[in-house]
């Protein structure tokens, strides 16, 4: 990796899975940033230099920012207008959608590329208009970009049902060409072989309000359930769910499962397996409910890593020539 630039910033870096996911393939993160403080506990016990920075994206001025290579962000998706919309993002209008803070670093550090990740819903919302201001806007920026909505249930090995779209970026034509997404691969691998052997019993629902509605319909150790607010819901693949950021707001978001002790939901560190981290990774000592909302915010690190590995492959094809 020495013969080519692999620096990379890291924004809206959560606890780290794009970061992992890139270290992991070869890259040098250079900078690392949130807006959310709890995120800093669980980030700096896991990484080494540099932790951190907290602080509004909106707030950053690039130029203070390190040289880079690669920018890497899994971005919020807010409502903005196609009315408007200019280049060169002047609008006040639309200057509060965090995109175009993104846009703003890529104008101003004209990096080699990036990747950045969202919802899979964003090629839909607003009838596709708001992808197609971002599509428009990175080609503005002279980059080349390819996208791809992947699950990580059918690209990481992990099951769970996670759909989410990623936009690779390069500013040598020939490297976009040169690149192509990782082909989707068995799932082998059951939730079983994601759950910690010795579980608080906190986390079981005998005894409380919660059980006598769920404890005829959580039957089987072998699926994930759901409480969803009225009812219980099995997955039928018997994957995980989708883990969101809202499981840090109330237990009816948590999946839910049967052991050979008795019905619970999923431990935070277990979501966060989930999601790919190593087993090895550490969570602070703090209050459930940040962690929750921390491992659902996140991304399955594998797949990251899966894509960082073909854009490397991408740039060393063109390195070589």
């Amino acid at each position: 990796m020495s013969n080519f630039g692999n620096k990379t910033i890291d924004l809206f870096a959560g606890i780290g899975g794009i970061r992992r996911g890139f270290e992991n393939a070869g890259f040098e993160t250079v900078f690392s940033n949130d807006f959310e403080p709890k995120c800093k506990l669980t980030f700096d016990l896991n990484f080494s230099d540099p932790k951190l920075f907290i602080e509004d994206i909106r707030n950053i001025d690039p130029s203070s920012l390190p040289d880079f290579n690669y920018l890497l962000g899994g971005f919020p998706c807010q409502a903005f207008s196609i009315a408007g919309y200019r280049p060169g993002f002047q609008d006040e209008k639309d200057r509060g959608n965090l995109f175009f803070y993104i846009a703003k670093i890529l104008e101003d550090k004209s990096p080699d590329g990036f990747l950045l990740e969202n919802v899979k819903n964003l090629c839909s919302h607003d009838s596709g208009k708001t992808f197609e201001i971002i599509k428009d806007t990175l080609s503005d920026l002279g980059y080349h970009i390819n996208y791809k909505v992947m699950n990580t249930m059918d690209y990481a090995n992990i099951p769970q049902n996670r759909e989410r779209i990623y936009i690779v970026g390069f500013k040598n034509a020939k490297c976009a060409d040169n690149f192509s997404f990782p082909e989707p691969k068995p799932l082998t691998k059951s939730v079983k072989d994601f759950l910690e052997t010795d579980v608080d019993k906190k986390y079981y629902y005998e005894g409380k309000p919660l059980y006598e509605r769920i404890k005829n319909d959580v039957v089987s150790e072998d699926d994930v359930y759901q409480w969803r607010r009225q009812y219980v819901r099995k997955n039928k693949k018997k994957v995980c769910p989708t883990l969101t950021a809202n499981m840090g707001t109330g237990g009816h978001n948590v999946p839910i499962i049967k052991d050979s002790k008795g019905i619970r939901k999923l431990t935070p560190l277990e979501c966060v397996r989930l999601q790919g981290f190593p087993f090895d990774y550490k969570l602070p000592d703090t209050s459930d409910g940040p962690l929750y909302s921390q491992a659902g915010n996140s991304v399955s690190v594998p797949v990251i890593e899966s894509i960082a590995n073909k854009m490397k492959d991408a740039i060393m094809s063109v390195t070589v020539e």
